[in-house]
């Protein structure tokens, strides 16, 4: 898998305090990251999605993108990927995903694109167990595209 690598820093948090005045604010960008049929094919099998547009390049060759396309939830199982590039919570006992709030897929990606993604700190609450949640919007957007090809409010909970 071809993968490459800009000099990208996280921006890092060490308290609550500092997440919650940086609520509003955009955190940055990932590196690119290339979806190849090999990833494909792994989260195929992964999930059972064996669907042709997704794992038969002869086939979705004549099908309506032109190319095999990657699942939509396989881009957003990326984010685990790409937000710890973005965001780092030092100090912490504990970090936990969460879930998603929304999740959408405004566009295909075909395989081979190159996708990053781009966070804003929409969130950070104290929670009843003594943890902050943080809630991020991340878009996902894949080089050359005019549309993201996936925005998520993704949460996680981090306990000191």
């Amino acid at each position: 898998m071809a993968e490459s690598r800009v000099s990208t820093s996280p921006r890092v948090f060490t308290s609550a305090a500092d997440l919650a005045a940086a609520v509003g604010q955009e955190l940055g960008a990932s590196d690119w990251l290339e979806v190849d049929q090999q990833r494909i094919d792994r989260f195929a099998d992964a999930t059972g999605d064996h669907q042709w547009i997704h794992v038969d390049p002869v086939r979705a060759a004549e099908g309506p993108f032109g190319s095999t396309i990657a699942h939509g939830y396989l881009t957003l199982s990326l984010l685990p990927a790409f937000l710890p590039q973005i965001i780092r919570v030092d100090g912490v006992r504990m970090g936990v995903n969460y879930g998603v709030n929304k999740v959408r897929f405004p566009a295909p990606v075909p395989v081979g694109s190159r996708l990053r993604a781009h966070a804003e700190l929409a969130g950070a609450d104290e929670t009843p167990d003594g943890g902050v949640q943080v809630a991020m919007k991340v878009t996902v957007e894949r080089e050359g595209g005019d549309r993201p090809v996936c925005v998520a409010e993704s949460l996680s909970r981090y306990y000191w």
